[in-house]
């Protein structure tokens, strides 16, 4: 999907006030969260190489977290939706 913030996915497909937005630049794929109820996460975050979430996600794992920052980012969708759009999504 595509809006003026450009393509996305619905990384919680039962909460669409959350989307995952996506973009190729310099050959990295990169991933912006939007939530319509916390808007100043988008404001305050800005584009994560997916090389910097797999990094977050092994601390994550290291420390026992029981969350995995891995599942709201889906870097086959992420290719998918920018294959589609044109790129080419390395």
């Amino acid at each position: 999907m595509k809006d003026e913030r450009g393509l996305y996915y619905y990384p919680a497909p039962q909460n669409t006030a959350i989307r995952m937005y996506v973009r190729e630049s310099f050959d990295v794929i990169e991933f912006r969260m939007f939530n319509r109820e916390y808007p100043e996460v988008w404001e305050r975050h800005g584009w994560i190489p997916y090389e910097e979430i797999e990094m977050a996600a092994e601390m994550y794992k290291q420390r026992g977290r029981g969350t995995n920052p891995l599942e709201l980012y889906d870097l086959d969708v992420a290719r998918r939706l920018l294959i589609d759009e044109g790129g080419s999504a390395r």
